[in-house]
Order: C-alpha cells, then sequence, then structure tokens
C-alpha cells in the first residue's frame, strides 16, 4: 500500500471514528464526494469535532471562520491534500 492510500483510510477512520457515524464504513465515504450537505450530510458541529481532530493527530490548525478552510472541508480529497501540505509529523 502507498502512503497516499494509508492516509486516505486513515481519515475515513478518523471522521467516522471522531463523529460516531456507526452506519458509516470506510468504504461508504467517497473521495469526491461532499462531506456536507448531499453527500455524507455533516453539519457545522460536526466540522469543529474534526477541526480538532485534525488538529490533535495532525497539528493542524485551523481558523474555522477562514473561507479557505471551508474549501478544505469540502470532500476527503482536499481534506486529505490539507493534511499531506500541513501536518506536523
Amino acid at each position: 500500500m502507498n502512503e497516499t492510500h494509508d492516509l486516505t483510510l486513515e481519515l475515513k477512520r478518523l471522521i467516522i471514528d471522531t463523529l460516531e457515524l456507526e452506519d458509516i464504513t470506510p468504504g461508504d465515504i467517497e473521495p469526491d464526494a461532499p462531506l456536507f450537505g448531499d453527500g455524507l450530510g455533516l453539519d457545522s458541529i460536526d466540522a469543529l469535532e474534526l477541526g480538532l481532530a485534525l488538529q490533535k493527530r495532525y497539528g493542524i490548525k485551523l481558523d474555522a471562520e477562514a473561507e479557505e478552510t471551508h474549501r478544505h472541508f469540502a470532500s476527503l480529497n482536499t481534506l486529505q491534500s490539507l493534511v499531506e501540505t500541513r501536518r506536523v509529523d
């Protein structure tokens, strides 16, 4: 497995575990599908919880009010790009 695939699965599990999505499996989360609204159906509270989880796991600090942050949370792929470029190992 390559590093990108590992991170994809890791992020899917982080979303499921953080938000306690009991009826969702990693395979249910499409990389390009919206995380909010019609896609996975997350809301602003979920975004805050997910932001905190990303900060704890990867050391990524996000400004909840920034338009850029909203773009990062658009889909699993955009979230993955954020982690790849800003994670603190």
